[in-house]
């Protein structure tokens, strides 16, 4: 006799065909389980710590639920303190949660979004908000990554600041590069491993053997990884490719010396660092306005919402205003490397202060459920964000160049990313720099501290950032009449170990002198730099100046420019120029430094002098 079936032979009893069934089911939604576990081992976006309670991108957000009648004032003041590269997220989230009638113990909420550089927002959350008075300091810190609450560590009222925050959106780490020149090199349609991305970095004739020698050396830029979650990430990544996994960096030994070695190696093909990759972004488009962005980049480390950001024709020069524009006339293509990119998952916490009131946390906590509502994360999907659950606007990812899905990498653990960030200033890539000081008259004639002392104290601290390997030297600028550029080169640039203290008793002894030979002063000495050019170097000036070009010698800014654009073709000498004082010559100077493929820095205010040269130093 033939093999009875239970869904056909009526002699079985029913119930065991509805537990088969059922087993089926079962089996078949506990497979997709883990198919989906293995492809995508972290909903929330990249390992980064989130609340845990991701919905999925099936399932629906709770809808927002505002008060019946805004509470009565006088309001609950909800200072929020973000990153730079979210802060206009936060605040159009803002702007939406106040739009509606909001009620929080009887009283209404006036948020206030502050921004600050991540890595420097990290310290002073740490720190407990040092001088700054308690009405003023946040309940809720907001960092673009999750990165930062790890590092931060010990942090506000002796307790530790949450591990673990609300994720609002995500942003992925990207390789991002004009159109022109993925499409050279194949990556718009077969994108690279991260390994093939640092080799291509330290390859500086690839486009001479690709047939573009008109766009020079490949030139690869990288956000301070002390500073910006995408240098944070980029180190990361730099230690990844060195020890062969990505997403393996907890599991390796981080202070190995052959690993350190290897990291070295791959840091070489950095052209150069800078504070923000808002900087970087602001100098492409120079460059694209000028006609000719592969003047200054053909690679940088940035998260794809600043790809968007400049694609729609807004850039930032400090990171804070943002300036709109025309689209640039060549866009940038967002790169994800094949074995997987991180992603920053801007996470909201309640800071653990004491000047935290039961208010105030009643409120942080009704303005950041509001964020993952459905009416916040569609602020969040307008604001260039992939929303909590992956979902992004079309208009967005096609004007970003977003890649439809993204395959998150683990963030590290605290252990792991300490200890890349105080690794830096061993692995960096080195420097070659000329501190350049005008000794003008105009330098000493104030009374008390002058100017050139105040410049003085400024570089000896400045000095801190580097290490015996790098090669400083010193010269200085000024001149009386028509007589020859005086006292020019002071200390010459060599090891810093071999020279520090010469320099340091020189930079202590300058007088000044007279008259400001800018023109002639940068030319000479970014000519000698060029000469000497060393490819394993960051080759750079640092100059600072209080006046105006007043020389009777030939030039003008013009042929200046000409010289420096010209240089940074094939011997790049990065001219990081400084205003210091009310009567700088901010044009001028601002002109210097784009044409050379550097940054311009604003101390017209002297009593930041010393802030602003330390941000400067931090890009090479």
């Amino acid at each position: 006799m033939g093999r009875r079936h239970a869904a056909t032979d009526p002699t079985y009893p029913r119930w065991i065909w509805y537990a088969a069934a059922a087993l089926v089911a079962l089996l078949i939604l506990g497979g997709a389980f883990v198919l989906q576990t293995l492809i995508y081992p972290d909903r929330s976006g990249g390992g980064s710590a989130g609340n845990g309670n991701t919905p999925s991108a099936t399932e629906p957000l709770e809808q927002d639920s505002p008060a019946g009648v805004a509470g009565s004032p006088p309001c609950i003041s909800l200072n929020i303190l973000t990153s730079l590269e979210n802060a206009e997220m936060v605040r159009a989230l803002a702007a939406a949660y106040t739009a509606k009638p909001r009620s929080v113990d009887s009283k209404c909420v006036t948020p206030a979004v502050t921004q600050e550089k991540t890595g420097v927002a990290a310290r002073k959350v740490a720190g407990q908000f040092p001088g700054v008075p308690a009405g003023d300091r946040p309940a809720i810190w907001l960092p673009d990554s999750s990165a930062w609450l790890r590092i931060a560590g010990e942090g506000a009222g002796g307790g530790p600041v949450p591990q673990e925050g609300t994720s609002l959106a995500r942003s992925a780490i990207v390789v991002a590069m004009p159109e022109t020149m993925a499409k050279a090199l194949g990556w718009d349609s077969k994108p690279p491993s991260w390994s093939e991305v640092f080799r291509m970095a330290e390859d500086r004739d690839v486009w001479e053997r690709l047939g573009h020698g008109d766009w020079g050396k490949f030139k690869f830029g990288k956000a301070s990884p002390l500073v910006s979650t995408s240098g944070l990430m980029a180190l990361a990544a730099s230690y990844g490719a060195a020890g062969g996994s990505p997403g393996g960096l907890d599991d390796m030994d981080l202070d190995a010396p052959s690993l350190v070695e290897k990291v070295r190696a791959v840091e070489l093909g950095t052209s150069h660092y800078m504070a923000t990759p808002e900087h970087f972004l602001w100098h492409a488009r120079e460059a694209d306005d000028a006609g000719k962005v592969s003047e200054f980049l053909s690679a940088v480390i940035v998260d794809e919402k600043s790809v968007w950001d400049y694609n729609r024709g807004v850039v930032s020069e400090d990171g804070i205003t943002k300036h709109p524009g025309p689209a640039p006339k060549e866009p940038l293509t967002a790169i994800y490397p094949q074995d997987g990119v991180h992603v920053a998952d801007n996470p909201a916490v309640i800071l653990d202060g004491d000047w935290v009131g039961s208010q105030q946390r009643l409120a942080a906590q009704d303005f950041i459920a509001f964020a993952v509502t459905e009416q916040g994360q569609n602020v969040v999907m307008a604001s260039g964000y992939r929303t909590i659950q992956g979902k992004v606007d079309t208009g967005v990812a096609d004007t970003g160049r977003y890649a439809q899905t993204l395959q998150p990498l683990p963030l590290p653990r605290r252990e792991a990313l300490v200890s890349m960030q105080d690794s830096f200033p061993d692995v960096r890539k080195r420097a070659r720099a000329l501190f350049l000081l005008d000794v003008s008259e105009s330098m000493v004639q104030e009374p008390g501290v002058t100017k050139l002392q105040r410049a003085k104290d400024a570089v000896q601290k400045a000095l801190g950032h580097f290490t015996g390997e790098d090669e400083i030297g010193l010269a200085a600028f000024s001149h009386v009449g028509d007589g020859p550029l005086q006292p020019g080169i002071v200390s010459p640039v060599a090891p810093f170990k071999t020279n520090k203290d010469d320099l340091l008793n020189k930079l202590n002894g300058l007088q000044a002198v007279d008259a400001t030979p800018l023109f002639e002063a940068v030319s000479r000495f970014s000519g000698d730099q060029a000469k000497d050019y060393k490819d394993t170097f960051i080759n750079t000036i640092v100059l600072l100046s209080d006046g105006k070009n007043d020389t009777t010698h030939p030039g003008d800014l013009n042929g200046l420019s000409q010289q420096l654009s010209h240089q940074n073709h094939s011997t790049p000498v990065l001219v990081f120029t400084l205003a210091y004082g009310p009567d700088a010559d901010v044009p001028t100077l601002l002109e210097i430094a784009r044409a050379s493929g550097a940054h311009y820095y604003d101390a017209t205010d002297p009593n930041r002098l010393e802030e602003v040269l330390g941000e400067l130093v931090t890009s090479f």
